[in-house]
């Protein structure tokens, strides 16, 4: 209890989310993941934050600490790659990994990389066999 024999009331998780990407030198590159983050923005009402292994800024680990200096004590990492490969089965993990040791007091969970996701595979089949985008028969 609080004085005034108010109850103490513990603040909430701030959940924020980092989309996870390879990078490239080509700066047109990241466009689409520009795209994704400001929308999953605007859908989720949390705060949003691009990170790459390589060749572009920043990486993880600056993207992580600028949402814990926002105030997040829960970041989810959300690889956006189609599937697991050598940067997201060894590279990431050691990445969040270190993020945690840094952060111990935020809960970073790593997810599965996006494009194994049935729903994000259906939307994929989807736009391909739709006008405009149809596959070669």
């Amino acid at each position: 209890m609080n004085r005034g024999g108010r109850f103490a009331v513990a603040k909430p998780l701030s959940a924020a989310i980092v989309l996870f990407a390879h990078g490239s030198r080509s700066r047109e590159w990241a466009q689409p993941f520009e795209q994704l983050a400001a929308a999953l923005a605007r859908k989720t009402r949390q705060p949003v934050k691009l990170a790459f292994l390589e060749l572009m800024q920043p990486p993880l680990a600056e993207a992580i600490a600028a949402l814990v200096a926002e105030g997040a004590t829960a970041i989810r990492v959300v690889p956006v790659f189609l599937g697991t490969g050598a940067h997201v089965a060894q590279d990431l993990p050691r990445l969040v990994e270190r993020a945690r040791t840094n952060h111990p007091r935020v809960a970073i969970t790593l997810e599965p990389p996006i494009g194994e996701q049935p729903a994000v595979i259906d939307a994929i089949a989807a736009a391909i066999i739709r006008p405009g985008g149809r596959a070669s028969s």
